[in-house]
């Protein structure tokens, strides 16, 4: 085998996956690194016991907390990345979130780069991705200079008669930006067959929009392009000067091996591409590669996020529920200055989801069954803003296990858009009865839930503040790139995945002329 390369891309997800197909029709050499598997397809695929309860597609990785407490993190190690077994909720950023923003407890900082820089790619993304939408409902939408490329999903009735309520209420319920491949029109022809077990499942059928599907599997028609599973990197090593990445050390079956590339992409996700960095850690970088500036690590971020399920006055048989939001709180409300967040359906709960559920049946029992739950459940994701602090953060220990370092901060604007939601409740003919829930039915979305994970090598123009330079490239590395989440200097109150997927095509258009 020969180990050159002209890119090597270490990850499959949101990040590395889309950047593999952009770059595939090059021509060039490129070889993806992906520290998983294909993800099995079977039954079990759609099965909740074995998806939330078994944990039957989660990674058996331990980290640990401040306190030095394991944990086990909320990780998907399979080919294309943590989009496996998504939402594929594919929100662009608004065009305020890229600039500073007061918050509650302090400030979200400026980008970089401002949203017109990333729209023509938020436009690319949306059309990769099969993103369903319809421009002009939601206030708070960013100028956009293409349609959604397909006609959003439909409300079931009861989430239709939810969105009719909230707008005679004087609110503005849009249609969710939703990544799946489902031809409503024509449906005997339709690769989605729009069932209930989409959010925080795999898709059996492959019609979600993820990574795999639309990233790694299109990018692998291309000759040129080489895929190798089970292939965990485990460090970087640089040339004598310590200025490129010379090779690239990866555990192959417990043998390790070693590749070389031009170009070495880092598309691991927040925590492990940090900790990547960290571990690679060499004469020249002794506190880690790119990390001259310390910020490697810091800033982690992933949502002040609750799962919140409201018990509805008469049953909710909706299958797909993921297809409302309503951003009208989203930078304050007329009593409360500060942004609150995003209010969106979260996949529809089942019974067996809640099966050792304490705070639910104290909450309920004897008052209701859980089967009553299951079939009268409608449920919201609440997200907001969690800001960028350099003490929450990404270390590891001498055996490279991650320590997640994280206090949370800015509760109150989580606090206020949860009772604005109880308030609403009225409107929505629901009881005034929310049971707070995480979507693995706990209490809240806590320190192992990593899906949003991001902001730990941000992007800037300082390398005194920052990790990368606005092409995601290193400021001290000619040849490393960064491309997934840990960009972020902010991470807005909307699902990061599309602004990773929409940065991986500008800069694949970068490599590209870097390449030529």
């Amino acid at each position: 085998m020969n180990n050159d390369y002209d890119i090597i891309i270490i990850g499959s997800g949101a990040g590395g996956g889309t950047l593999a197909r952009h770059l595939a029709p090059s021509g060039k050499r490129i070889l993806i690194l992906e520290r998983g598997s294909w993800l099995p397809r079977e039954p079990e695929n759609w099965s909740a016991s074995e998806v939330f309860i078994a944990n039957r597609y989660t990674s058996k990785d331990t980290w640990r907390d401040k306190h030095g407490k394991e944990f086990q993190p909320g990780v998907h190690y399979f080919v294309g990345g943590a989009t496996k077994l998504y939402g594929a909720a594919l929100y662009r950023l608004r065009k305020e979130d890229f600039g500073v923003l007061k918050h509650h407890d302090g400030i979200s900082p400026a980008w970089p780069l401002g949203y017109d820089d990333f729209e023509p790619y938020y436009s690319k993304a949306e059309q990769m991705y099969h993103v369903h939408g319809a421009r002009g409902e939601d206030p708070t939408e960013p100028p956009c200079s293409a349609p959604y490329p397909h006609p959003a999903v439909s409300h079931e009735p009861r989430i239709q008669k939810l969105a009719d309520d909230l707008k005679r209420a004087g609110y503005h319920p849009f249609h969710s930006p939703c990544g799946i491949m489902l031809n409503e029109a024509n449906m005997p022809y339709s690769q989605c067959v729009r069932c209930e077990d989409c959010d925080g499942f795999p898709c059996l059928v492959q019609a979600k929009s993820d990574a795999e599907v639309l990233g790694v599997r299109p990018a692998l028609e291309h000759s040129n392009v080489t895929l190798l599973t089970d292939s965990q990197v485990l460090k970087l090593v640089t040339d004598p000067t310590g200025k490129s990445v010379s090779e690239v050390l990866v555990d192959r079956g417990g043998k390790t091996e070693t590749f070389r590339a031009n170009i070495v992409v880092v598309s691991a996700g927040a925590a492990n591409s940090a900790r990547l960095l960290l571990m690679s850690a060499n004469d020249k970088h002794p506190n880690g590669l790119a990390n001259g500036s310390d910020q490697v690590g810091r800033n982690y971020m992933y949502h002040n996020s609750q799962a919140v399920l409201a018990i509805s006055k008469e049953p909710n048989p909706t299958k797909y529920q993921k297809t409302l939001g309503l951003n009208d709180f989203y930078f304050g409300m007329k009593d409360f200055e500060f942004p609150m967040g995003n209010i969106q359906m979260v996949g529809k709960s089942q019974g067996p989801m809640y099966k050792g559920e304490k705070p639910i049946e104290a909450g309920l029992a004897p008052m209701f069954t859980l089967d009553f739950v299951a079939k009268h459940a409608v449920d919201f994701w609440l997200s907001t803003e969690d800001l960028p602090s350099p003490h929450n953060r990404v270390m590891i220990n001498r055996d490279g296990q991650i320590t997640l370092s994280y206090t949370p901060n800015n509760q109150e604007p989580k606090n206020r858009l949860y009772a604005k939601l109880k308030s609403m409740l009225n409107h929505l003919d629901m009881h005034e009865h929310l049971i707070p829930r995480n979507l693995y039915m706990k209490n809240e979305i806590d320190i192992g839930g990593v899906a949003h994970q991001s902001g730990t090598c941000r992007f800037g123009t300082d390398p005194a503040t920052s990790v990368l330079d606005t092409n995601c490239k290193a400021h001290e590395l000619d040849n490393l790139y960064v491309v997934d989440t840990s960009f972020f200097p902010s991470i807005g109150a909307v699902n990061p995945a599309l602004t990773a997927m929409a940065n991986a095509l500008r800069v694949g258009d970068h490599l590209l002329e870097r390449l030529k």
